[in-house]
């Protein structure tokens, strides 16, 4: 069968993906609409032209629907375009139904319910764009999917259409569409023709807006949240991106290794099976240069393509060769053997069984990867059309197991968030993060004794107040993965050769948010009554429970923990920091105060600040800054070395300099400070630590341990180990542990940073200046350490 389906001609997408056609039964086709073409060279749609032109398919089919899902964050609509046959559309409540049902079979009261559900059900699909919006052609060629889908009455696209529902997202981040747009039509014609703009082009996130996915930091991750896991429970996934220029030309799954043990078997299966369906699809239209099972894998929890595996859905990611934004480049032999060897992947200029055509030099355009984008949404529709059933049984399946006891008793009963332990505000942020994923938590309204022993009977009373989250639910592989330490498999072989993880190895969002939390294996007297408990519906639920004020909108802002109100900067260059993103979100978070210190404030001395935040940017890139062949000179040069005395004078006459990560090297060197980095020139055979928690050992006397215990954990991801060489000048305040410092992920070498200093202060003429070798804001998760940045702000 499934050979069969990967023989099916070519669909008219790839056919007509450079064409214009005109209306179809009076529905406008892009280029009426636009003006040109999407996705020819040299074009590009913002996001309102993206917006109107899916209103007026709206207006104009009765096959599509658009919907507002939220707004972004610089208060843009965010939207979602419903695709379907027309019945179906007229009928979205009913399919919605149907498929919360199946994805909380506690609602099914027998088989025969569950047998006419997937009878009558539609395999729900989403298939989302540019979420990283420098990746540009997908979010232009989802008009052309959408039209195609609306105006086709071939064979294939009605059976598409009737036995699936399709949300198709044109972009993840609106925001950043019109940013890159802005920039593209700015620079047209100019030497900065299809560069990267000197911004983040997620107004805090940047590309780590794909990072998100178990957070919810972002407005548009809460949203799509919502529509995903608390209101349609897709069974397919597919996460359209783009990946650097010289390799293969498209990367789709099956993927790397390894998988999380998290992940049903079933689901990885699935995954790998819909990859190659794609793979042969496009095999058989003569496109080269397609790679499977390299670079990506399925360890990782935060992206787009990988939190759904954790909710019993598909994930997929497809990676497609990259232009200058929608400016073709030529491609040849030598930058391809220039590219850099991944997983799974050599060279893309050799063949293997996962790589069994390599694609010969040439220009490459936009319109090349639409095609290959077009491609694969076809070939994943036509999957989730053609095995319906199969898709909504294994689903429910999936659901049904994790909704019964653990049979092996090898995962806990349930988790338990204690209450009395202190940062309220925290608590319910966490509380509120599970809530939003569709995890169900419950109020501790009656004592339970409880033991966190399988084979002993030892008593622990759950205070009243707590918060206790069962395992035997739905979300139960999301509990796991969340709550549950990651051990990464030390995957080192007998030459030292590393293999590393894509993005991180750990993030247990206890530990990175500093919540007391503890595996409950049973409870002691009358279970039952644990079943009666009151479930937490709301955040205000949480926030009455806590003694907190009550919160007016979902993930709403946090009390300004500062007693002092100091005159707070925190440098931004045009490099685009994400590092410097996410500081700015933790400041708007917690509403304090501060000012944006640009290159030109650092050359001209505009520093009247009371503390300078550096994020974890490098020399280069602070000093030096964007090069002017590629840059208007508006945007180029760093804060240079007359910046860098600058801020020596500052410190020097009594301010305060705080530095994240990777700038302590700079501060360091460039003020002459009695510290080492002892990881620095280590191989990674010998230390690695890819995306960590680590434990720490805090001194309590330091100012900057206010409020914290004896013990913290923190993120360690490419960061240093200091060692003091003249103790007198240096504070240590907190180092990573003596022994077992591995909270979470991975770590290679541990003894390179034991008893090493992980957060240090010195005087330095008037001033002062605070090193942490970690970042304490990583990717706004990481609550834990948030304190230690606010104590050091205070006056």
């Amino acid at each position: 069968m499934f050979i069969l389906l990967c023989l099916v001609t070519f669909t008219q997408a790839q056919k007509k993906t450079n064409e214009s056609p005109t209306a179809k039964n009076g529905i406008p086709s892009p280029k009426q609409v636009l003006g040109f073409h999407p996705t020819d060279d040299k074009t590009i749609a913002d996001w309102s032209q993206i917006t109107n032109y899916f209103q007026k398919l709206d207006a104009a089919s009765d096959k599509i629907t658009v919907k507002q899902i939220g707004q972004t964050t610089l208060g843009k609509p965010f939207i979602t375009a419903f695709i379907s046959s027309a019945d179906n559309i007229k009928n979205l409540d009913k399919y919605q139904r149907i498929n919360q049902k199946l994805a909380d079979p506690r609602q099914i009261k027998d088989e025969a319910e569950m047998e006419k559900l997937v009878k009558t059900g539609k395999t729900i699909i989403a298939i989302s764009c540019s979420i990283h919006s420098t990746e540009i052609v997908a979010s232009q060629m989802s008009m052309n999917l959408a039209f195609e889908l609306a105006t086709a009455t071939d064979d294939e696209t009605r059976e598409i259409l009737e036995n699936t529902i399709l949300m198709l997202i044109p972009s993840a981040n609106p925001d950043g569409i019109d940013i890159v747009a802005n920039w593209y039509r700015k620079t047209l014609g100019t030497p900065s023709e299809g560069t990267s703009p000197p911004e983040l082009y997620h107004h805090y996130a940047g590309h780590d807006n794909n990072r998100d996915w178990f957070m919810l930091n972002l407005k548009e991750t809460q949203a799509v949240t919502k529509l995903f896991w608390r209101e349609w429970f897709p069974q397919i996934v597919y996460d359209v991106h783009q990946m650097g220029q010289n390799g293969a030309r498209f990367i789709i799954p099956p993927f790397f290794d390894p998988p999380n043990p998290n992940i049903p078997p079933l689901i990885l299966r699935e995954v790998g099976l819909i990859g190659y369906k794609i793979a042969a699809d496009l095999q058989a239209a003569k496109f080269a240069g397609v790679a499977t099972n390299t670079t990506f894998d399925t360890w990782w929890h935060g992206g787009f393509r990988s939190a759904p595996y954790f909710h019993n859905s598909i994930g997929i990611l497809s990676e497609a060769a990259s232009a200058n934004l929608m400016s073709p480049v030529l491609i040849t032999e030598d930058k391809m053997k220039q590219s850099r060897p991944s997983r799974g992947l050599n060279s893309p200029l050799e063949t293997s069984t996962s790589y069994p055509q390599t694609w010969q030099p040439k220009y490459w355009g936009a319109g090349d990867i639409a095609a290959l984008e077009m491609s694969a949404s076809r070939s994943v529709l036509q999957m989730a059309a053609k095995f319906r059933k199969n898709y909504l049984r294994n689903f429910y399946e999936l659901n049904r197991a994790n909704s019964r006891p653990d049979a092996n008793a090898k995962q806990p009963l349930a988790y338990v968030v204690f209450a009395g332990q202190g940062r309220e505000e925290t608590v319910a942020r966490f509380i509120e993060i599970l809530i939003a994923q569709g995890i169900e938590v419950y109020k501790m309204n009656r004592e339970l004794k409880t033991s966190t022993s399988l084979t002993q009977t030892i008593d622990t009373e759950i205070p009243l107040g707590s918060f206790l989250i069962f395992t035997d639910q739905p979300q139960r592989n999301n509990v796991e993965a969340l709550f549950g330490k990651q051990i990464y498999p030390n995957r080192v072989d007998e030459k030292g050769n590393v293999d590393v993880p894509y993005d991180v190895a750990g993030w247990t969002l206890p530990l990175q948010m500093g919540v007391e939390t503890s595996p409950v294996a049973q409870i002691i007297e009358n279970p039952n009554s644990a079943r009666q408990l009151e479930q937490i519906k709301d955040i205000n639920q949480v926030r009455r429970t806590l003694n907190l004020e009550p919160a007016t909108e979902a993930f709403a802002k946090l009390p300004n923990p500062l007693k002092t109100n100091p005159r707070i900067g925190l440098y931004k260059g045009f490099t685009a920091s994400m590092d410097e993103g996410w500081t700015r979100l933790i400041f708007d978070t917690f509403q304090v105060p501060f000012k944006s210190i640009s290159d030109a404030d650092f050359r001209s001395n505009n520093l009247n600040y009371d503390a300078i935040i550096l994020p974890s940017d490098g020399e280069n890139s602070m000093v030096s800054g964007l090069k002017e062949e590629n840059y208007p000179k508006e945007f180029t040069g760093g804060i240079t070395e007359q910046g860098v005395e600058n801020l020596k004078k500052f410190v020097e006459n009594g301010g305060r300099l705080i530095c994240f990560g990777e700038s302590c090297e700079m501060i360091i060197k460039r003020f002459n400070l009695p510290l080492k980095n002892v990881l620095s020139g280590l191989k990674r055979g010998d230390f690695y630590c890819p995306g960590s928690i680590l434990s720490l050992d805090v001194d309590k006397t330091s100012p900057l341990a206010k409020g914290f215990g004896k013990q913290a954990a923190a993120y360690f991801i490419n960061s240093s180990a200091f060692e003091i060489t003249d103790q007198t000048k240096v504070r240590s305040a907190a180092t990573y542990a003596n022994k077992n410092a591995l909270l979470s992920g991975w770590l290679l070498g541990e003894k390179y940073l034991n008893g090493k200093t992980a957060l240090a202060e010195t005087n330095y003429g008037k001033g002062k200046i605070v090193l942490f070798a970690f970042r304490p804001q990583h990717r706004g998760q990481t609550f834990g350490t948030f304190p230690f940045i606010f104590n050091a702000l205070e006056k």
